[in-house]
């Protein structure tokens, strides 16, 4: 009878383990059954700037669809700066997409299938505030160009600081990393909890590692998607403060608030009276603590909600005294400046955005950065390098970007024989000038590009 019992107790325990493994499968493919009808495979032609030249260049990323009309979300590196996007839904019928709107802070943009249809089917959206470390997840989407793709895995954490000392790698949030298979194609697409609901945006991967794959945070990316389908961008705020966890500056595990590690010199944090080694305790009454690196994001979302051009009380701590600051907001600009090419001069520029003007020291924000230059080019013979930052053009202050690209313009159609520019390079500032004329032979364009190359070495 013994023998009979266990013999019984061990065929319970086997059919018990067979059973939660039916169960297991037959919940991931429920999952993946109400995600994948959903899916979209995107195509984009994006313009990219490259060796002092504008090219377009075919990519390929993921999407998902989130509303009846067409509706899609993806990443902004997989469709911002497109001239076209075509999408392949599910079931292999096209559309085209007009780009709604684009984020580059958080990484997410928004497409609009061109199609009258009210019928595409939609995912659900869950929240990512409830997310745990070990929960089993499905990351859907075209790794490799593979389209209708499903890779599963587990939470590994759900609070992932990435941003180090660059805070414009997603400042205003952490993010969900999982060992689910993220590769290259993948970006865009859902990541996926087991009732089927998404609960992140796949982006990106570690480098070098098997299966470290990071998401957006969907109640990150509901907010931003909402404010580019309103509005076709979103508006923050800044006072022109980069931040630092306390931990980086004292012991104490008592002490509050947020270090303030540098102040923007043309900002009006600065203009204030806010300085390097404040200790930001609140805004506005609202607490500000962030004693380790993952408690930054929520510090500078904070800030970025903020009412452009209203005037806030900043309390900090300056040695022993505490201060009441106004620090009056102003818009954030863009994280990358606006790009062109002037091609007869076989060279690139782009706006100067704050943080530019901050590692460069400069008085101003006046002037353009020289983004590119090719080989043996009107730009190239003249010696201007990439990195330049052009201050003057015929000893006139450049004021913008518009400007400038005018201004060369002109004196093309003019057909100027030689144009005076001021250029900062490094601590040093230099003059250069431009000949205009027919760019020198292949032969001697690769000696002094050889030569250029050993310079910057």
């Amino acid at each position: 009878m013994k023998r009979i019992a266990i013999l019984a107790a061990s065929c319970l325990v086997l059919t018990g383990c067979a059973t939660v493994g039916a169960s297991s499968d037959a919940s991931v493919l429920r999952a993946k059954n109400k995600v994948a009808p959903a899916l979209v495979h995107i195509r984009p032609v994006k313009v990219v700037f490259s060796g002092g030249e504008r090219r377009e260049e075919a990519v390929v990323g993921s999407g998902f669809i989130i509303s009846n009309d067409g509706y899609v979300v993806t990443n902004e590196h997989v469709a911002g700066e497109s001239t076209l996007v075509r999408c392949v839904l599910y079931d292999k019928s096209e559309f085209d997409a007009e780009v709604v709107g684009v984020d580059k802070y958080t990484d997410v943009a928004v497409l609009k299938l061109k199609s009258d249809r009210k019928d595409f089917p939609k995912v659900a959206l869950s929240t990512s505030k409830n997310l745990e470390a070990g929960q089993t997840v499905l990351a859907l989407g075209s790794p490799q160009g593979l389209a209708r793709s499903v890779s599963m895995g587990i939470i590994s954490v759900t609070d992932r600081y990435l941003g180090g000392r660059d805070e414009s790698v997603a400042p205003y949030n952490n993010w969900i990393q999982t060992d689910a298979a993220i590769n290259p194609g993948n970006s865009g697409g859902p990541l996926v909890n087991l009732k089927g609901q998404v609960v992140g945006i796949n982006a990106r991967r570690l480098g070098g590692a098997d299966n470290v794959g990071f998401a957006i945070p969907i109640d990150i990316a509901k907010q931003v998607v909402d404010q580019l389908i309103e509005k076709g961008q979103v508006t923050r705020s800044n006072i022109g403060v980069t931040f630092q966890e306390t931990m980086s500056k004292t012991d104490d595990p008592k002490q509050q608030g947020v270090v303030i590690a540098d102040v923007d010199p043309l900002s009006t944090g600065a203009e204030a009276g806010l300085t390097p080694g404040d200790i930001m305790l609140s805004v506005d009454n609202v607490v500000t603590n962030a004693r380790f690196e993952e408690d930054l994001p929520a510090v500078r979302k904070l800030i970025a909600d903020l009412p452009v051009e209203t005037s806030v009380t900043i309390k900090v701590q300056r040695g022993s005294e505490e201060k009441e600051i106004a620090v009056k907001t102003q818009a954030l600009s863009d994280l990358r400046g606006k790009e062109v090419d002037i091609a007869d001069w076989g060279f690139t520029v782009s706006e100067l955005t704050p943080a530019i003007v901050r590692r460069a020291q400069l008085a101003s924000s006046k002037g353009v950065l020289i983004s590119g230059v090719q080989l043996g080019s009107v730009a190239g013979n003249a010696g201007l390098q990439q990195g330049d930052i052009a201050l003057k053009l015929d000893e006139k202050e450049i004021d913008n970007l518009d400007a400038f690209a005018n201004a060369i313009k002109d004196h093309i159609a003019a057909k100027t024989k030689l144009v005076l520019l001021q250029v900062k390079r490094g601590a040093l500032t230099r003059f250069v000038v431009v000949k205009q004329g027919e760019p020198v032979a292949p032969q001697a364009a690769a000696e002094q590009g050889n030569g250029d190359n050993g310079n910057e070495k």
